[in-house]
C-alpha cells in the first residue's frame, strides 16, 4: 500500500453567494472589513451596478477603464488613482479584467478587495496577479492580491452573451483540469478540480440550453472550485500557453482557454492514466478527452486559435515563448516539436485525439 503524503495550503477567503442581493452583500461585506472609502472598478455590463454600489458606500473613486491582461500603463494609472483618492479598500464588479486591475492595485498598496465577479473566470479565488508590457505577460504570487471576500450574485452573470458564457465557464474548466497535473498538485487540490469538472460540465450544458439561474448558480459554485484547486496547484502547462498567446498576441482570455485546454488534456492525459480516468468520470464517462470533445459539441465552444485572431506566422515565436515557461515536472515532456505540434493543431482546430498522432508525424 502506497502512503500518503503532501503539503497544502489552504487561503483565508470569505465566500458569499446570493442571487439578487448584491448591493446589500457588498455593503455588508465592506462593513465587515471596516472599508468606507472604497475605490470601485468596473467593466462594460456593471457599471450601473457599481453606481447602485455608489450611492450606498460613497467610494473616493469610480474606475471605468479596464483592458483584458491588465496592461502595465492601466495597472499603475489606476494605483496612482487610489493612492491619490485616499482609498482604503478596492470593490471589483466584473470580469476577469476588473479582478486582475484591482489585484494590480493591491499588489503595489496592500489594500483589501472584495471581488463581484460577472464571470466565470475564477481569478477572484487566486492570488495569482498578471501584467502585460512589452507584449510579454508577467505572473506572480502574492497573498496582497488575494480578494479578502469574494460575493457571488447570479443575476450578474445573466447578462452576459450565451457565446461568452460558455468560454468563461470553459476557461473555469481549464483551472481544474490543469491543477491535475501543476507543479503543487496534491490529493486536495484534485479532488476540488474533479468535483469543478463535474459541476462545470453540467452547468454549461444547462447554460447552452437557456437553463437559467439554477444552471448559473452552479457554473460559479463550480469555478470557484477551480480557482481554489488552482490557487493550491500552481500554473500548469495550460496558463503558461495561454499566458503567452493572450501576453504577446493579445487573443481575447476566455477563449484561448477554451481552445488551448483540449490540446493539453490530449498531450498530458496518457501520461497520467489515474488522473485521465478519474477526470473521465467526473465528466460522465470512460474517456477524458472523448468526454470533452462531446461537450465542446454539444455547448459550440471555440474550436480554433485561427478564428481568435492568431497569426499562423506567429506559432514560432510561441512555442518558443512557452518553452521559455514550461513547468518542470509537466507529465509529459515538452519540446519545440510537441508544442509547435500543439499549437499548429489547436491553430487549425484539428480533433485533439489526433494530437499525439501528428506529434510522431512530425518527429519521425
Amino acid at each position: 500500500m502506497n502512503s500518503l503524503k503532501f503539503t497544502h495550503d489552504t487561503l483565508p477567503q470569505r465566500v458569499v453567494l446570493d442571487t439578487g442581493r448584491v448591493v446589500e452583500r457588498v455593503r455588508a461585506e465592506a462593513a465587515q472589513l471596516g472599508i468606507r472609502r472604497p475605490m470601485l472598478i468596473s467593466t462594460e455590463g456593471t457599471h450601473e451596478v457599481a453606481d447602485s454600489l455608489s450611492a450606498v458606500l460613497s467610494p473616493t473613486e469610480h474606475w471605468r477603464k479596464t483592458v483584458q491582461h491588465v496592461p502595465r500603463a492601466v495597472a499603475d494609472e489606476a494605483t496612482s488613482a487610489a493612492r491619490d483618492s485616499g482609498a482604503d479598500g478596492v470593490i471589483s464588479i466584473g470580469g476577469g479584467s476588473a479582478t486582475g486591475l484591482a489585484k494590480a492595485v493591491a499588489l503595489e498598496t496592500s489594500l483589501p478587495v472584495i471581488a463581484v465577479p460577472s464571470t466565470y473566470a475564477a481569478s477572484e479565488a487566486t492570488p495569482v496577479w498578471g501584467i502585460t508590457e512589452a507584449r510579454t505577460k508577467t505572473t506572480g504570487v502574492d497573498p496582497a492580491v488575494l480578494p479578502a471576500v469574494v460575493v457571488y450574485d447570479a443575476d450578474l452573470v445573466a447578462t452576459l452573451p450565451q457565446d461568452m458564457a460558455i468560454a468563461s465557464g470553459l476557461n473555469a474548466m481549464a483551472h481544474c483540469v490543469d491543477s491535475l497535473w501543476a507543479p503543487k498538485a496534491d490529493p486536495i487540490n484534485r479532488a476540488l478540480s474533479l468535483e469543478s469538472a463535474r459541476a462545470l460540465a453540467s452547468a454549461l450544458r444547462g447554460l447552452a440550453a437557456g437553463s437559467g439561474q439554477e444552471a448559473r448558480e452552479q457554473a460559479l459554485y463550480g469555478c470557484y472550485l477551480s480557482g481554489v484547486a488552482f490557487a493550491s496547484a500552481g500554473s500548469g502547462l495550460h496558463h503558461k500557453i495561454c499566458h503567452v498567446l493572450g501576453g504577446t498576441f493579445n487573443l481575447p482570455h476566455a477563449e484561448t482557454h477554451s481552445v488551448v485546454l483540449r490540446y493539453v488534456a490530449a498531450l498530458n492525459l496518457p501520461a497520467v492514466p489515474e488522473v485521465a480516468e478519474a477526470l473521465a468520470h467526473a465528466l460522465g464517462g470512460d474517456d477524458a478527452l472523448a468526454e470533452l470533445n462531446l461537450l465542446y459539441r454539444d455547448i459550440d465552444a471555440p474550436r480554433s486559435l485561427a478564428e481568435l485572431g492568431l497569426p499562423e506566422d506567429g506559432i514560432s515565436e510561441a512555442a518558443d515563448r512557452v518553452m521559455a515557461a514550461v513547468p518542470a515536472n509537466n507529465p509529459t515532456e515538452a519540446t519545440h516539436e510537441n508544442i509547435t505540434a500543439l499549437l499548429t493543431a489547436a491553430f487549425r482546430g484539428d480533433d485533439p485525439a489526433h494530437l499525439n498522432d501528428f506529434i510522431e508525424g512530425r518527429t519521425r
